[in-house]
């Protein structure tokens, strides 16, 4: 069928690492992997060039990961600062010594 072909295959993150692990610890030709996973090798390439460049943190989806780094990052600053605020209304608002006694 003529659509087909026009759809894009999605492969996971764990599918992308072996596949350029086979090639690069495994010692098999990249067109032989790619062949067998029925992938085009240009792709493999891609996957390997990537993965050389940025290791653990290559494939990360679809930007989900990064998004949910930006929000931790943030969620501790807010916490810190909430922290500080804390600490300050905790000095402040202790009563003083005003040497009224005797």
């Amino acid at each position: 069928m003529p659509g087909e072909d026009s759809k894009k295959k999605r492969f996971d993150r764990d599918f992308k690492i072996s596949a350029v692990k086979m090639v690069t610890e495994g010692g098999h030709k990249a067109s032989e992997v790619a062949r067998s996973l029925g992938i085009h090798a240009n792709q493999l390439y891609n996957w390997k060039q990537k993965f050389s460049h940025q290791g653990d943190k290559a494939f990360p989806g679809k930007g989900h990961l990064t998004e949910l780094a930006r929000l931790r990052r943030q969620l501790r600053e807010v916490e810190m600062e909430r922290d500080i605020l804390k600490k300050a209304v905790g000095i402040f608002s202790k009563p003083t010594d005003s040497g009224s006694g005797s």
